[in-house]
């Protein structure tokens, strides 16, 4: 077990700076002056060059990329020259918003899409496994930004029963919640489905059926118990997902979190930022990744004699 999580430790390291790098390499590539982008067209000369001097741009980019890798191992990326003040600050400041609307995301991912995969197995082939089956495939194939936008049109401007955007209360979390959690959720009640309908046709199911016990406590105690193990993998790695997701989610319903923060730092081209933000977010992502590989290989050992291999 040692080995297989050094393993795992080693490739979220190589992960980790690959995203580093990369994130150094596409903010380079942007179009246009960042000086010129904060400080507007009417900036003198001598202002431009302060700037880029402060945000060292001056600088080769080889030097200023291992300066950005040395200060990323310390998590200092700087200040940031639209906001003032460390950057990795603001990014933490606004992490808890984006931590709610990630776990609440989540929770609907999962109570909707075990419960609907459940349903389907339980009534295979019937009119509602495939009512079931064909909603979670038109869910899954909407993107969130477009699942949000209709539930707006719905729920805030039809019903006017709920808010568009902003937060506060749990009221303004109801739609992003729902907005990234439902297309997470297709996936969910697929693997779900095809692990129970797998489970029931074992060996130790019929024999708990042999044994008198009821239908429900073979389902419940034995059949979905073992046949959710899988599910542990695919909710670990949707987690780290629906983390990612909710940049867009942010964006759609004007919440407050890391996303927007990302986004509207990406138009002022402040990278320090930006660059706060996406490592955060990927550090967490692996963080994430790392617990449930090292969660599944302890449920499943066939996992870590493959690594072995």
């Amino acid at each position: 077990m040692a080995a297989y999580i050094a393993r795992r430790l080693l490739l979220s390291v190589f992960v980790l700076w690959g995203t580093v790098s990369l994130v150094f390499v596409v903010m380079r590539l942007v179009p246009g002056d960042p000086a010129l982008m904060i400080l507007g067209p009417d900036a003198q000369l001598g202002e431009l060059e302060a700037l880029r001097k402060q945000m060292g741009l001056d600088q080769p980019v080889i030097l200023q990329y291992l300066n950005y890798l040395w200060g990323a191992l310390q998590l200092d990326f700087g200040d940031s020259v639209r906001l003032g003040g460390d950057a990795m600050s603001h990014v933490l400041g606004r992490m808890p918003l984006t931590l709610v609307l990630a776990a609440a995301a989540l929770v609907v991912a999962v109570v909707v899409g075990v419960s609907m995969g459940i349903l389907a197995a339980l009534n295979f082939d019937t009119r509602i496994d495939r009512t079931v089956t064909t909603l979670s495939l038109v869910t899954h194939s909407a993107p969130s930004f477009w699942v949000g936008l209709v539930l707006i049109l719905i729920f805030a401007r039809q019903l006017q029963v709920l808010p568009s955007g902003g937060a506060g209360t749990f009221a303004h979390l109801v739609l992003p919640a729902l907005a990234a959690g439902l297309p997470f959720s297709a996936t969910l009640t697929r693997f779900t489905r095809s692990g129970l309908l797998e489970v029931v046709n074992e060996g130790y199911i019929q024999t708990a059926r042999s044994k008198g016990l009821s239908e429900r406590i073979v389902i419940v105690a034995h059949a979905i118990r073992n046949s959710l193990i899988p599910i542990v993998t695919v909710v670990g790695l949707y987690a780290g997902g629906i983390l990612g997701g909710t940049v867009v989610i942010e964006t759609v319903f004007s919440w407050p979190g890391m996303g927007r923060l990302i986004v509207d730092s990406i138009g002022y081209r402040d990278y320090a930022v930006v660059q706060a933000g996406i490592v955060l977010i990927t550090f967490v992502f692996v963080a994430i990744n790392l617990v449930v590989d090292v969660l599944y290989g302890y449920l499943d050992p066939r996992v870590r004699l493959a690594g072995k291999r």
